[in-house]
């Protein structure tokens, strides 16, 4: 895939498309340009059927992603107006990421601060190497955060861990990010990348269609219930049994085969 940005590289393979962010000089701290890239391969592959699975991880060893490029803020953050522009671009890249159809999984290695837990928490699954470091500390810069990312994190950990989080501002190991459920997963760095790509390959190899219905879903239920679009959610179900997918799964089962799903 071709970007405006070498700092964010996109390739899509085996039915896994990943998403890389690549400024590892830096830790792979997220520029305007990375942000404003987000939504541009997220919408390729929301586009493409071959793509069933997405996969988000930083480029390098040292981190998934360091929180936002500050190095930037003097000349992309000087003014209300910049501010504005630049937190419109950011929350963008966010919204892409949440309100895919298909399943995303952050894959976090070392570092994973700041904007960079953002970045994970707008994945539906986190899978973290046991030298993940997490925290936000947006309490030792003086930023202040918005309702909608408080309210991801809440839905995450819960109130009193999200708590600890912004008011402590200290970096939290693997092990206390797993007791928290800010991660689903913890495994040994060397093997991230392998597990990582196994868990993305089952998943891609499941009903599309069956995966779309229960994120939409799932997603639904953590709304406010007068925001919550049940219907849309019942015509994704009875779409999956109206589906070729449906009769494979059944066939498949019968012959005692594994299934081939088309996501139609």
């Amino acid at each position: 895939m071709q970007l405006s940005t070498t700092k964010m590289k996109a390739e899509a393979r085996d039915g896994v498309g990943w998403i890389i962010f690549n400024q590892p000089e830096k830790r792979n701290a997220v520029s305007v340009e990375m942000w404003a890239a987000v939504p541009e391969i997220m919408a390729a592959y929301d586009a493409d059927p071959e793509v069933r699975c997405v996969v988000l991880k930083g480029a390098g060893e040292q981190a998934f992603i360091a929180g936002a490029d500050i190095s930037e803020f003097g000349e992309k953050r000087n003014s209300p107006e910049a501010t504005k522009h630049y937190d419109a671009v950011s929350a963008e890249a966010h919204r892409a990421l949440a309100l895919s159809p298909k399943p995303t999984i952050a894959m976090i290695n070392g570092f994973c601060i700041g904007g960079g837990v953002a970045v994970a928490l707008s994945a539906d699954i986190r899978i973290a190497a046991d030298n993940g470091r997490f925290a936000v500390p947006a309490a030792r810069l003086g930023l202040g955060y918005g309702a909608g990312g408080l309210k991801r994190l809440i839905d995450v950990v819960g109130p009193a861990f999200a708590k600890e989080i912004f008011f402590t501002a200290r970096q939290f190991d693997a092990a206390e990010a797993l007791a928290m459920g800010l991660v689903n997963r913890v495994v040994p760095a060397a093997e991230l990348e392998s597990y990582v790509l196994d868990y993305a390959r089952r998943i891609a190899e499941n009903a599309p269609l069956t995966i779309r219905a229960a994120k939409m879903t799932i997603d639904e239920l953590l709304k406010d219930a007068e925001r919550r679009d049940l219907d849309a959610c019942e015509a994704a179900i009875s779409q999956c049994f109206a589906s070729a997918d449906y009769a494979e799964g059944r066939t498949a089962f019968m012959e005692k085969r594994r299934p081939r799903f088309r996501g139609v």
